[in-house]
């Protein structure tokens, strides 16, 4: 596949391009940038350095085959409302700007609706809390089996709040800190009401409580509610849901960031107290909570291997 990718400095697509560098399939035909335009992609994203000669271009064109959007949210709209020859394309959004799957796109969370992205000429890519929540919580939702309030407490990493310089993004702040933002509010929760809600039509209350991590990227999401079985019956309605899905595998043990680290995984482990059913997931935010995902997204739209490009190690140490 010919791919172009717009907005390729931030981190979503410095993610994208080292993803797609080694990917069998695809050719990067070009890289967008303003504001860094007329330079080497390597002179932003230095570690790829002798991966890629590729340039930052300001020049915009559609002989390609999809087009990934990596702007910041509320971009997206305005790029495609500015550029329409792009809506012939596939396109893949990495924004919040069309999570609510209007104008024709789909809800790119390929464990809730692979077939419909296989078939979608538009995919709007998950958030990355979202991505974490949803995958948690999805098989309790197609069984019907979410009677009660949700309750979340999740952490990210400082590269959650994109590459602009805040406050609370500045090493000396975040370092040997913790802090929690957005309580109750996070625009992630329309999306996970959206998605809980095409199961059953019963949308529970989502109580979240996001935390900024002093660490640089993953996601580690909390999340309980009601159950009246065991674990052992929780471990196989979740083993039985994610069966043919790839990147998603059940714990026996508990998991730390470090397993899902540079992947596209999300692994989940799973414990029972007292009448509640405690779920853990977590997830890279870079790579399944955004870029990662948007390949995999990639992959179905194109009829590929659904991992093809995603075989990625984590660090392990």
């Amino acid at each position: 596949m010919k791919i172009g990718i717009i907005g390729g400095a931030g981190y979503t697509g410095g993610e994208l391009l080292r993803i797609l560098i080694h990917h069998p399939e695809a050719e990067i035909v070009y890289v967008n940038s303003k504001s860094q335009a007329g330079k080497p992609v390597y002179s932003t994203h230095t570690d790829l350095l002798g991966d890629t000669e590729l340039m930052f271009t300001e020049d915009l064109y559609t002989d390609i085959d999809v087009a990934f959007l990596c702007s910041g949210h509320g971009e997206s709209k305005k790029f495609l409302e500015a550029n329409p020859k792009f809506k012939s394309l596939k396109i893949i959004d990495l924004s919040t700007d069309y999570r609510d799957q209007s104008e024709g796109f789909v809800y790119g969370l390929a464990e809730l609706q692979r077939d419909k992205i296989s078939q979608a000429q538009y995919v709007a890519n998950p958030g990355c809390f979202a991505t974490s929540i949803e995958l948690a919580l999805l098989p309790l939702a197609n069984a019907n089996l979410i009677h009660d309030e949700v309750h979340v407490s999740a952490v990210t990493g400082s590269t959650g709040a994109g590459q602009s310089l805040s406050a609370s993004t500045h090493f000396s702040w975040r370092n040997n800190n913790a802090s929690i933002y957005k309580a109750f509010t996070h625009q992630h929760l329309t999306e996970i009401g959206m998605t809980l809600g095409s199961f059953h039509g019963f949308k529970p209350t989502v109580n979240f409580i996001p935390y900024r991590g002093n660490f640089t990227r993953g996601i580690m999401a909390n999340v309980y509610t009601k159950f009246s079985g065991t674990l052992a019956e929780a471990q196989a309605l979740y083993r039985t849901y994610y069966a043919t899905h790839p990147f998603t595998h059940i714990s026996d043990s508990p998991v730390d960031l470090k397993q899902v680290l540079n992947t596209n995984k999300c692994l989940i482990s799973l414990e029972v107290h007292d009448g509640n059913l405690l779920i853990t997931s977590i997830i890279d935010n870079l790579t399944k909570g955004a870029s990662g995902q948007a390949v995999q997204n990639m992959n179905l739209m194109f009829g590929l291997e659904e991992t093809a490009g995603l075989r990625l190690k984590s660090v392990g140490m």
